[in-house]
């Protein structure tokens, strides 16, 4: 039963072509008979069945060709889709690239979370580092950790320091008024420091930066130190390592940290340099002839800033000029 399925499966399939081969037999048949029958009919009859069995062998030969059609159209698809394969693999894997580099990127930029949390990034960011990029209001943590640790480290491991700092303008009263503002607006109690921010404590942290940039360059000879005045306050505070990037709000229990080689780390970075060039800039390397004594005097405090164009207000007594000095070498962390 099965062999006559396929069988009649099979001449289904290739009717046109078994009925040529019986015409063709047939005709050959005729073609073999004697002279009984007669010659013009059997003539007629072998004539007729040649035309029609070339018509069923043509049919049967544009019916093959018709299906393989198909089939050459679908190779030569899959040809072009072959050949097509290596560009659209690297279309591929660029995509794949990208998010991956979109995932690192958000992989290393984090919030940090409490006072310690934050506390042990800034530690972490200061260890082994060969420069630091620092933009905020008046560096009141600069003077106090910062800047004294990371001397330390590199007078320690003899190595280069380079200091690229961006404060506010101490001489420009509008953006100090600015800035006390703001903070009192945060809070009215004072910080960890124990003063309230008044535009005559901004203007005094922020000669105090000044002061003490110049006091650490004349003692650490590897030290390279850069500071720029702005005209504008921010409300971020950013510090910059070789290794980390981590910037802070008024809120200090919490902070964001981007990792080295990530694109916002360099972006950041970029964007630092370039404030940084805006600003007006302090030359400190005048500094070197106004020898300041392990405790500044009075006297070394007020003629610094007269060498550095940057003179003291007349206003200014001399308990304004200690206090001024006071906050530079022995400033207090406003985060304990």
């Amino acid at each position: 039963m099965g062999r006559m399925a396929r069988f009649g499966a099979w001449l289904g399939k290739n009717a046109d072509g078994f009925i040529a081969l019986l015409l063709a037999a047939g005709v050959g048949v005729v073609g073999l008979l004697d002279d009984s029958i007669d010659k013009a009919l059997r003539d007629q009859v072998i004539e007729s069945g040649t035309l029609l069995v070339l018509a069923l062998l043509t049919t049967a030969i544009l019916r093959d060709r018709w299906r393989q059609e198909p089939v050459e159209t679908a190779m030569r698809e899959s040809f072009a889709m072959t050949s097509a394969l290596p560009e659209r693999l690297e279309r591929l894997e660029g995509v794949v690239s990208g998010a991956g580099r979109a995932l690192q990127d958000l992989s290393v930029v984090n919030v940090l979370n409490g006072a310690e949390e934050i506390a042990k990034a800034h530690a972490e960011a200061r260890g082994g580092t060969d420069r630091w990029i620092f933009k905020g209001g008046t560096g009141t943590y600069l003077r106090a950790v910062t800047l004294p640790e990371c001397v330390a480290a590199a007078r320690r491991e003899r190595r280069a320091l380079v200091m690229r700092l961006e404060i506010i303008d101490p001489g420009d009263e509008r953006v100090c008024e600015a800035y006390a503002r703001f903070r009192r607006s945060m809070s009215q109690e004072p910080d960890g420091t124990g003063e309230i921010w008044t535009p005559e404590r901004t203007r005094k942290e922020a000669f105090g930066t000044i002061l003490a940039g110049c006091w650490y360059h004349q003692r650490f000879g590897l030290l390279e130190i850069h500071i720029g005045l702005s005209a504008t306050m921010t409300t971020f505070r950013w510090d910059l390592s070789a290794s980390s990037l981590i910037i802070t709000g008024e809120d200090p229990r919490r902070a964001l940290i981007a990792r080295r080689g990530s694109f916002y780390y360099d972006s950041c970075t970029t964007e630092l340099l370039a404030s940084l060039e805006q600003a007006r800039r302090v030359p400190v390397e005048l500094a070197r002839s106004v020898p300041l004594s392990e405790e500044p005097t009075i006297e070394e405090v007020r003629r610094l800033f007269e060498t550095l164009g940057l003179p003291l207000p007349r206003s200014y007594t001399d308990r304004d000029v200690a206090d001024l000095t006071r906050k530079a070498l022995r400033a207090k962390n406003p985060y304990l």
